[in-house]
């Protein structure tokens, strides 16, 4: 695994010891490593490390860091955890203090009166609002993928569900007078590049979007400041889009005139322009758009790959269930490999952007594997393919899962 030189640890620590109250006992570095873990695909040996903030989560990368959720966190509830919640950075060039009284949002661009908000102002002075919403790296799961691809070698825990509140990212615009011919709007974390020439990672959002009043400007999570690994003060939460757009450590907020065509919108986080964002494998790619709204996903929680479960006793299989805001409409489960399927029962709904968990009592008659299946159907009847598809990128990976356990 990676890690800092002692000269950069030796600079990080003067500059740590320089922090105010906000980064008090927290820093970047890894502070303890424990086992590794295995996922089940080709080089899925991962180590597990302690982060600031974080119990053992699963490492890709530790510079910047890539910190996976392991899978069996999901089974403790709806929400995730803040300590157990995945960590996604593109640039290795990080905050290492946040000055929360000397923090400004800046707002300008296409607008009548640019803007510089404080947290004190964004807390104080604007309506704030709540929502429950799964963020997902567009690239979970893809170390299932075959053939494989390029890009991080992701399981399944890519992904988290938490209770966020802030402000409207529209009151904030409108606060600071959209221009008429308003079209996209861009957004920059306090993360950079390390090396000249690597492109910042800006993402843009189009107004209409913006304007439907969905998306925030967040500075709480599960009733907390925002950890910092997961974007202290504010980032952007774009409910039932992949978390891509959720820009972290928000600081500059650009209103255009025309679409934004940055790298990260023009070149990367794109998808065939195909009905299921796929294609063949060894086949051109063709027209290409960016990646957006999640589609519908579905998990069991309760058990895992292997797991021995009595004959003859009654089981209860749990697990979750979500998409891109349109809400979960039915979950179905099979214990004989999709042959057969049953209705799950379905838990409190936390809203169509949150996980919705699900559960059903099984008592297994025959002894041997079974491989067990679930399947979700959303409120405008999209579900998930048997099969799973298959793009370049890796991206969009919602396959209907099997967990095969022994019944024995």
């Amino acid at each position: 695994m990676n890690s800092f030189s002692s000269l950069a640890r030796r600079a990080f620590l003067q500059k740590l010891a320089a922090a105010g109250a906000t980064l008090a006992g927290s820093r970047w570095l890894v502070a303890a490593e424990q086992t590794g873990v295995v996922l089940p695909f080709d080089n899925g040996t991962r180590p597990l490390a302690t982060y600031p903030g974080k119990r053992p989560m699963i490492v890709l990368t530790s510079r910047p860091p890539q910190l996976e959720t392991p899978f069996e966190v999901f089974r403790e509830g709806a929400i995730t955890p803040n300590d157990a919640f995945f960590v996604r950075y593109h640039l290795a060039n990080l905050p290492l203090q946040i000055d929360s009284s000397t923090y400004r949002l800046s707002v300008g661009g296409t607008v009548k009166s640019p803007l510089s908000i404080s947290l004190d102002d964004l807390r104080k002075n604007y309506e704030q609002v709540e929502t429950v919403a799964v963020a997902q790296c567009s690239g979970n799961s893809r170390g299932f993928l075959q053939p494989r691809v390029g890009g991080g070698q992701l399981g399944n825990g890519a992904m988290g569900n938490a209770r966020w509140k802030g402000v409207r990212l529209k009151d904030i615009l409108e606060k600071a007078g959209l221009d008429p011919a308003a079209k996209q709007v861009s957004f920059d974390g306090m993360d950079g590049p390390v090396m000249p020439g690597t492109p910042d990672f800006i993402k843009a959002l189009d107004v209409e979007q913006i304007l439907a009043g969905e998306v925030l400007v967040a500075h709480t999570m599960n009733g907390e400041d925002l950890p910092m690994l997961n974007g202290y003060p504010v980032r952007l939460v774009v409910p039932g889009y992949y978390a891509t757009y959720w820009v972290k450590h928000l600081q500059t907020i650009t209103v255009h005139d025309k679409p934004f065509d940055g790298f990260w919108m023009q070149t990367a986080y794109r998808i065939p322009d195909t009905p299921n964002a796929c294609i063949p494998p060894g086949t051109a790619t063709g027209k290409t758009v960016p990646i957006s709204r999640m589609n519908v996903r579905s998990f069991i929680t309760s058990h895992t790959s292997g797991e021995a479960v009595p004959v003859g006793k009654p089981a209860t299989v749990r697990g979750i269930a979500f998409d891109g805001g349109d809400g979960i409409a039915s979950v179905e489960f099979s214990s004989d490999g999709g042959a057969s399927w049953r209705t799950a029962k379905l838990g409190e709904d936390l809203g169509k952007f949150s996980f919705r968990e699900w559960s059903l009592e099984i008592t297994p008659a025959g002894k041997g594997r079974a491989d067990w299946k679930v399947r979700a159907v959303n409120r405008t009847g999209q579900s998930q393919p048997m099969d799973p598809l298959w793009n370049p990128a890796g991206y969009m990976r919602n396959v209907v899962e099997t967990v095969p356990v022994e019944i024995a």
